[in-house]
Formats: structure tokens, C-alpha cells, sequence
């Protein structure tokens, strides 16, 4: 193995270019939201949607 390729192997794993945060570094500080949530807070959302549509006559057509 040439001393180019035992660097590269021996590095810290996923280097970050031009000064941008590793992947794993980011997912630390993130918000983390069930994907369940997610979906019943859509669904929630789209039933409104459609209510409000009712109301104001918008919806059908």
C-alpha cells in the first residue's frame, strides 16, 4: 500500500471540504421530531385546509 493510501485510510473518517460541518456534527444540534408527528401534524393541517375551504366556499371548484 503506498503512504497515500494509508493516510486516506487512517483519516477521521468523512472530511468536510471548504470548512463545512460534518454530517454527524450538524445531526446533533438538530430538532428531532417523530416521524409519526410529522405526519399527523400534515394530516391536521390538510383537514384544515379543506375546512377553511368549506367555509369560504372555496372548495369544490
Amino acid at each position: 500500500m503506498t503512504s497515500m493510501a494509508k493516510k486516506k485510510a487512517s483519516g477521521s473518517g468523512l472530511m468536510s471540504s471548504a470548512g463545512l460541518m460534518r454530517y454527524y456534527d450538524a445531526d446533533e444540534t438538530a430538532i428531532r421530531i417523530n416521524p409519526k408527528t410529522v405526519v399527523i401534524i400534515a394530516a391536521v393541517a390538510g383537514i384544515f385546509a379543506i375546512a377553511l375551504g368549506f367555509q369560504y366556499g372555496t372548495w369544490p371548484g
